[in-house]
Order: structure tokens, then sequence, then C-alpha cells
């Protein structure tokens, strides 16, 4: 006799089952059915089904056999809030009994699989705070000085502050007024204002005798920090120096020395500001800019060059990519947040309209009435590949196509692949006004400012993230005209597809649009934290999960003011050796 398990499905004769698993059975042989599921397992190459299943088996045997495993969630939080115990639940997740509700086969709604996710988040949240609480034992120069300094800057703005951004103000000028580290992030939607309020943290810090240290993640955005910050400091006599891997020999050597003895008040960059000959007098607050792209190590080495007389540095992250709120719960449970909430006065949100490809002939056109009329546009290019390459060919053939169809325009063209000093000189074209067509790929995503640049069509927006498609249309929307984003899919969409179109139809507001990105994606894509190695959740799945995070936050303060010595177990168990990760 054989025993034969698999899909069953109705077939011509019957019920038919392709491809089954089976067993022989010996004569005589009564082999009692399972009384539980039998798992099914993700597998791979070279390691099948049969082979992952015997060893999760022996190993689900000797747990019979054993004493519980040591659950490190304290009984009465465990009943509290109503949690699985932990050996249950491992068998609860590998042998569902057969009255399981068939939604536990095809979800994660299995009680074993939440209280382990549940478990994972907590131990993260305690991670992270954990390492709050060890930096805050770090000193730090208090910054008590530089009222006139900050005054005498806003007075040369041609602009006053918003609510808001006074507001972040305050919250950092009182952090960096305390002689423990500042940690803090500063959010705000595209266009907000947050470079003002950075410059005024770092004067803070230079009336103090410190000096900054700005790092941003492209040439192109740090480069328009370093012009931004020199335009605002060197009128009030403050050294402004720039630093880049593109920086030559000669150079370099001057604003190293310059760094050392303290003449570089401020040092503004890319990722050149953490290399090993880069040494400072005294580094008292560090500034980064869009932190998610960069890797951990990097802003590791950028806070470790400043354990100078064993003081630490601030730290301010900027990020235009507004974080949701169930993210920041979790990914940033070691920072302090400010938000600047509302745009600059005069601003008014981009119209977006969404054109199919075959309408590409009136968008072309749509360029030529805006560009006859003064105003200047972008045209993004977008490639599913990631390759620098075929991006750049891509723009490359747009550019000359729409060369021949509207000859009368001047046409400028920007990639990945150019050299450093060519976008810089193709970028300073298109702000001066003499180019009136800019077509670029996804480098002008971040950071670039043009206010008179009123229209962008982007290609193939259905192949990009919600919070990048945000951010390439907040390069508009920067002047005091109506600006119109056009977003040229290509059909058919898919269901997926159309609601995140309509997503960024309907709304301007980057909160809102960065909750719908993380409904829509899932947490690594949104933060671009899957090289942090400690975002990476086994069990936990923060857009599906995040319904615990509230119930995580109270279990961890509880855990931290009551059961002190079931915290470090917790955290070994799940983050372990990544935890010198979180030391960023």
């Amino acid at each position: 006799r054989i025993r034969c398990y698999g899909e069953p499905r109705r077939g011509r004769s019957g019920l038919e089952i392709y491809h089954p698993e089976y067993r022989v059975l010996q004569p005589g042989q009564e082999e009692p059915v399972a009384d539980t599921f039998t798992a099914i397992y993700p597998t791979t190459e070279g390691l099948q089904q049969g082979r992952l299943r015997n060893v999760v088996n022996q190993a689900l045997q000797l747990l019979d056999k054993a004493d519980d495993l040591q659950d490190f969630v304290p009984a009465q939080l465990i009943e509290q809030f109503q949690l699985a115990g932990l050996t249950e639940s491992i068998k609860l997740i590998h042998r569902p009994p057969l009255d399981a509700p068939l939604e536990w086969m095809n979800s994660d709604t299995n009680p074993g699989a939440q209280r382990l996710a549940f478990e994972e988040l907590l131990a993260h949240r305690l991670c992270m705070r954990q390492f709050k609480s060890l930096y805050a034992q770090n000193n730090a120069p208090a910054f008590k000085q530089g009222a006139e300094l900050t005054q005498s800057f806003r007075n040369n703005l041609p602009f006053q502050l918003t609510a808001g951004q006074d507001q972040a103000f305050a919250e950092i000028e009182a952090d960096l007024g305390r002689e423990t580290p500042m940690l803090r992030l500063l959010q705000g939607d595209v266009g907000s204002g947050k470079t003002v309020v950075s410059a005024l943290s770092a004067l803070k810090c230079l009336a103090s005798g410190y000096q900054v240290a700005l790092m941003a993640p492209t040439e192109i955005l740090a480069e328009q920090h370093y012009d931004n910050f020199r335009a605002w400091f060197e009128p009030l006599g403050i050294a402004v120096e720039w630093l880049s891997g593109k920086t030559k020999v000669a150079q370099r050597k001057q604003v190293l020395t310059s760094l050392e003895n303290g003449d570089c008040q401020v040092l503004v960059g890319t990722h050149a500001l953490f290399q090993d000959k880069v040494n400072y007098r005294a580094l008292g607050l560090v500034i980064i800019d869009e932190q998610h792209r960069f890797g951990v190590h990097q802003r590791l080495s950028l806070r470790d060059k400043a354990a100078v007389k064993n003081l630490s540095p601030h730290q301010l992250v900027m990020t235009a990519t507004p974080i949701p709120r169930t993210l920041a719960m979790s990914a940033y449970a070691d920072l302090d947040c400010s938000v600047i909430a509302e745009l600059p006065p005069g601003r008014m949100p981009v119209n977006t309209a969404l054109v199919s490809n075959t309408r590409r002939d009136e968008v072309t056109q749509r360029i030529q009435q805006a560009c006859a009329s003064g105003h200047q546009a972008y045209w993004v290019c977008t490639l599913i590949e990631e390759s620098e390459q075929l991006q750049a060919q891509a723009a490359e053939v747009t550019a000359e196509q729409l060369q021949k169809q509207l000859p009368e325009l001047r046409i400028g063209l920007i990639h990945g692949r150019m050299k450093a000093a060519d976008k810089q000189q193709v970028m300073q074209e298109f702000k001066a006004g003499n180019t009136q067509l800019l077509v670029a790929t996804t480098v002008i995503e971040v950071g670039v400012d043009v206010p008179n640049a009123s229209l962008m069509v982007i290609e193939n927006p259905e192949r990009l993230g919600l919070a990048q498609l945000h951010q390439l249309r907040g390069r508009i929307g920067r002047g005091s005209v109506q600006s119109h984003c056009i977003m040229l899919y290509q059909t058919p969409l898919s269901e997926n597809g159309k609601q995140r179109l309509a997503v960024m139809r309907e709304s301007t507001d980057g909160f809102y649009i960065a909750e719908k990105d993380l409904e829509l994606r899932g947490p690594g894509q949104v933060l671009g934290t899957q090289q942090t190695g400690l975002m990476t959740f086994r069990v936990a799945d923060i857009g599906r999960d995040s319904s615990m995070l509230d119930d995580v936050k109270r279990v961890s303060e509880k855990l931290s003011a009551d059961y002190p010595d079931a915290v470090d177990p917790l955290v070994n168990r799940w983050v372990g050796e990544r935890m010198q990760f979180v030391n960023v």
C-alpha cells in the first residue's frame, strides 16, 4: 500500500494529485495518520523539503523531551497581553493541530508566529533604547552661546522662518545645551526648509569653538549644501570647506591641514568625511542628510572621529523621506524626533496628472508650451533595471528624440555615469536658465533646487516606490507659480500600480504618502535598511505587525522598569552579534 499526499484537484476521472509525495507502507503495517498538519517549508537549492522536515522534526522531538524553553518575557506580562508561551508557540508554528482555523495556514495569524514576532519587535526596541541610554552616558560639549550669531544669520535671510522651523530649532537648541550627546531625527516634507534649521544648529556649535561636519549621500546634494552654507556663513566670517572622493590631492591636503588645526570650521561633503586620514581638531556636531542612504559603518566611523577629549559629538539626522509613525516607533526608537509640518508660505501644491504613454506626443507639446512661456522642465527617465549604464542609455536616447521633436529648445542631459564635474556643469546651466529642458535619471531625486522649474514628466512611474516619486516631484513647486507633474505610465497597469499612482495623484503630503508606501511595499524598501542587518527581521514584519507596536512599547517600558534582568537575555536571543550595528 502507498500513502500519497499533495494538493488534490478535480479532474475528468475524479480527484487527482500531481507530483504527490508518498510513503510505501509495509504489508500489515498500520501507521496512524499524524494528529497535526504537516508543515511545508520554503526550500533552497540543495536543501529538499524532506531533508528540512526531518531536521525540524528531530529538533521538535528534542523539544518534546526537554524542559520548556526559557521564556524571558515574565508570566505576568504574557498573561496581561494574551501572548502564547514560547515553547507552545514553536510547536504551533511547526505542528498546527488538525482543528486549527484554516486562516492559520495562509497567513501569519497563527498565535505562535504572532508571539515570536512580538518578542522580536520587543527585543529590537529594547536594543535601541539600551543604546540610547548607553549613548546618553557619554559626555558631549554643551553649547550655551550663539544667540547673537544665530540672530545675525536670521537677519540676513531674505525670508522669515515658519512656526514649524522655529519649533524644530528650539528642540534642537535645548538638546545642544546639554552635556549628553543629542540624537535627533529632523523630519520634514520635501521643501519644508530643514537645511536652514540645520544651519542654525551648526551656528550654536560654532559659537562655542567646535567644528561641524555635514555629510550628504550624493555629490550633487553635498555640493548644493556647500553652496548654501558658504553663502550663509562666509558673510559671518565662518570658513566652510568641501571634501569629496574627487577632491584633487593638493586641495585635499590643504583642507585636511586646516581641519586639523581648526581653521576649517564647517566641512561639507560625501562619505569622504570619514576616511582614515580625515582628522578633526574638535568635532562637536555631525549633520547627516538623508540618513538611510548611508551604510551603518559609515555613520559609525564618523561618530568615532569625534571621540576627542572623551567627548561624543551631537548628531542631527535629516530626512526628506517622511518616515511613517509605525516605522519611526521601531526603526528610530533611539532617536528623538522633530517634525517640520508645514511648507514655507507662498508654496503651491503640485498638480499631478496620470497620462498613458499612448499620449506621449501631447505631453511633448505641453513641454514646448511651458518652455515657450519662460519656465523650465524636467523629463525623468526610469528603468526597471538598477543598472546605471542602461539608465544612462535610456536617458541619452530620450534626449535625442526630444531634441528632434523640439529643435528650438536647449536640452540638457544628466545621469549617474557622468563625471561629477560634468554633472555639476549641467546643473549650473539649468539653474542659470541656460537650459530649458533637463532630461535626467533619478539622480535628481534628492535636494536639487531650481525654483523656475515648474513642469516635470516622469516616465514609467509605476516602476518606482511612492517615496521616490514624491522626492522627484519635490524638485518642482519651489517657486511662486503653479507647478505640474505628469506621470507617463505604461499600460496595462497592475492593481498595485494603479493604487500607488492614485495615491500620488490624490496627495502631496509626504507623511500620508509614506504610510501608504509602507502599506503597499513593506518596511525594508521604504527605509532602505536592508543594508543595516538590524531591520531585517526574522519573523516580524513591521507593515504586517504594526498593530503590535503600541503594546511592544508598553511591554518594553514595563520590562525595563520592573524586570531589568530580562532585558539583556532577550536582546541577545534576537539581536546578538548584530548589536554592534545599533551603536550607530
